[in-house]
């Protein structure tokens, strides 16, 4: 009858390995591919099938022994430095590192469960205790402070302070929203056509405070050239706009209806 072996009895391929070496009291650095390959494989098909992805672990290893079965068997490679290499020296390192690092999880379980029957009380100290506080001598820390320790402490302190300041950002001041519509600019326009029979477009807008201004002066502009309250005029290509009053601004009427839609 064969023997059913459960993958959960080995932790996976490097502890199956050593368990066969421990078993055949086998040196790790001298390993008998041959023997432990073919014990490996016999392990390897008495097991039950269960999780693939567990179970395809152990078949890249049973792989990787049948490869060095073979190389065993080839004549020896030889390195840059004229040595003839082993092809089991790779496993025997990882045999090695799975073996250490094995015997360090036995030992941290050894520390735990120890740990686990240790009970600790609670750290007790008087409220007086607790609240006392070393005095401190001001003379003792000033012995050595000079001004010109303490001025150079200061000019550290500033040069942090100014590392902390966006240079872009802390230009930028309080974002409102300019609310302006063209019925006020075009009465503000009314108002200053009274005192300003002819002017230059470029001192009107010398006046505006924001690009807002500047877009619904423009705009007021048009629409008392289509009233046929001002005449624009240009005489040179980039010259000079000159804006001419044609009438009495107090005769300007329904600027009120505009809005800024």
């Amino acid at each position: 009858m064969a023997l059913d072996i459960k993958l959960s009895d080995f932790e996976g391929p490097l502890d199956l390995l050593l368990h066969l070496i421990d078993k055949n009291k086998i040196d790790i650095f001298d390993i008998p591919i041959a023997v432990i390959a073919d014990q490996y494989m016999e392990y390897i098909h008495a097991m039950e099938n269960e999780d693939l992805g567990v179970m395809s672990e152990f078949l890249v290893m049973g792989a990787t022994l049948l490869d060095i079965k073979c190389r065993m068997l080839l004549p020896a490679e030889v390195n840059e430095d004229g040595e003839e290499e082993d092809p089991r020296e790779e496993l025997v390192q990882r045999l090695l590192e799975y073996k250490k690092y094995k015997s360090l999880s036995y030992d941290l379980k050894d520390r735990m469960d120890s740990a686990a029957g240790h009970f600790y009380k609670k750290q007790q100290l008087p409220g007086e205790v607790l609240m006392y506080r070393e005095p401190v001598d001001p003379q003792e820390l000033l012995k050595d402070i000079t001004l010109q320790k303490l001025n150079e402490i200061f000019q550290s302190v500033m040069r942090r302070q100014e590392t902390r300041i966006d240079p872009i950002r802390s230009r930028f001041g309080k974002i409102e929203k300019e609310e302006i519509s063209l019925s006020d600019k075009m009465l503000e326009m009314k108002a200053y056509a009274k005192k300003n029979r002819r002017f230059s477009y470029r001192s009107l807008l010398n006046r505006q405070s924001s690009r807002t201004q500047m877009v619904v002066t423009f705009l007021s502009i048009l629409e008392l050239m289509k009233m046929g309250h001002i005449h624009v005029d240009q005489d040179t290509l980039f010259g000079e706009i000159e804006i001419e009053v044609l009438d009495d601004p107090d005769t300007w009427k329904n600027l009120t209806e505009f809005s800024e839609e």
